[in-house]
């Protein structure tokens, strides 16, 4: 697997709030076998953050407003769900839940359940690429760099509450019969993607859009970024034009089918066209939870990072994307090209055709310069000069 197939989920026609267009995906037929829940906690920190222990020995701070229950027992009663999830018929009823978190998926053993923090699986791979640092002794790094690997890494997002129009855009959303998803959309730039197994699990989790984490580039297009034009259909008179209903439905039905076509080639094209990396973090019965990160190719196109579940026969039930920022971008495409050549500086340079002065300023301005050793620069600088 190295693409997202979105197959089973059709496109309808988008729904547009100033600077933000929303394109529902609709199934006709839900996923069988898995819901997905809610789960609210109870804030470690009046801010909204917490901290996840990886299990590794590392800690992983962020902001989490809320998990998700995976429940893939078939019985698809939302009164069994895990403890936290929606109870009864109130909309917004839940129990918060208190325990602190030991893992960013985990499964309560005996029970065909797991719960997890929409996209920070997907995050923490990212903050994660390459984070041992140089494996080798090269005198251009600096002995922090050898021992310890990359310092500490954070990377700034915007809730969706501070995403300019997103609240009041999802407020006066129509959600439509069937529907299983949302493409989210600033200035007309992809920001995210949301895939859920079952209709009802999307109408309990459309407000969560709101909760969810957006990258630097989405909020500064919603800011900046002016009114898009809203989905109109026009029916003309054609061969024989519109005689009675029948005609009627058939023309719009084919200006609904150029919509998705036009859609999944243009706007949605990088992100289903893009090759990922996938790595799989849980198995759940007939069903696996991945992660996937982006190849970085700075080539002008956009870059995703996410979670998905699919099942045996790789359908998406579920997914989640962050857009990452051209400066994300940039330091994800870094760390695999020091990886690749074994983080010597020499032969990254030559294979991302620069000189090491440039590679140098580069590995600074991403953030990266304590890993340096001054003195170590300073001897391959000589060395190289008088070859």
């Amino acid at each position: 697997m190295t693409r997202i197939d979105l197959t089973g989920l059709d496109v309808r026609a988008a729904q547009v709030w100033g600077g933000i267009r929303l394109v529902p995906l609709v199934r006709e037929e839900p996923v069988e076998g898995l819901r997905l829940h809610r789960e609210v906690y109870e804030r470690a920190h009046g801010d909204g953050s917490s901290s996840v222990d990886v299990g590794d020995g590392t800690v992983y701070t962020s902001y989490v407003p809320h998990g998700f229950v995976a429940d893939w027992s078939g019985t698809g009663r939302e009164e069994e769900a895990a403890y936290g999830t929606r109870l009864g018929d109130a909309p917004r009823a839940a129990v918060p839940v208190r325990a602190p978190h030991h893992r960013l998926a985990k499964r309560r053993r005996g029970e065909r359940r797991l719960r997890f923090l929409p996209l920070h699986l997907a995050l923490d791979g990212y903050l994660s690429l390459h984070f041992g640092g140089p494996t080798v002794l090269w005198e251009e790094w600096s002995r922090q760099a050898l021992r310890r690997g990359l310092p500490p890494r954070a990377e700034a997002a915007y809730a969706g509450v501070d995403v300019p129009g997103l609240s009041e855009a999802l407020r006066v959303f129509e959600v439509h019969p069937g529907q299983c998803g949302v493409l989210v959309y600033a200035a007309d730039a992809l920001a995210a993607a949301f895939v859920v197994p079952h209709p009802e699990d999307y109408r309990l989790l459309h407000p969560t859009l709101v909760e969810d984490l957006y990258g630097e580039l989405v909020h500064q297009y919603a800011h900046y970024g002016a009114p898009v034009p809203e989905f109109t259909a026009r029916i003309g008179d054609g061969a024989g034009g519109i005689r009675n209903l029948a005609d009627l439905r058939a023309a719009a039905r084919e200006q609904e089918r150029r919509w998705a076509v036009a859609h999944d080639g243009l706007m949605a094209r990088d992100l289903l066209e893009t090759p990922y990396a996938f790595e799989r973090a849980y198995r759940m019965g007939s069903f696996s939870l991945y992660r996937f990160l982006p190849p970085f190719l700075r080539d002008g196109r956009e870059q995703h990072i996410g979670e998905l579940i699919t099942d045996r026969k790789g359908r998406t039930a579920y997914l989640k994307t962050f857009r990452l920022s051209d400066a994300q971008v940039r330091r994800g495409h870094l760390l695999r090209r020091l990886a690749s050549c074994d983080w010597h500086p020499g032969r990254t340079a030559e294979a991302l055709g620069v000189s090491g002065e440039e590679l140098v300023r580069r590995i600074r301005s991403a953030g990266f310069g304590p890993l340096l050793d001054a003195h170590g620069l300073a001897r391959a600088a000589r060395v190289s000069q008088e070859g």
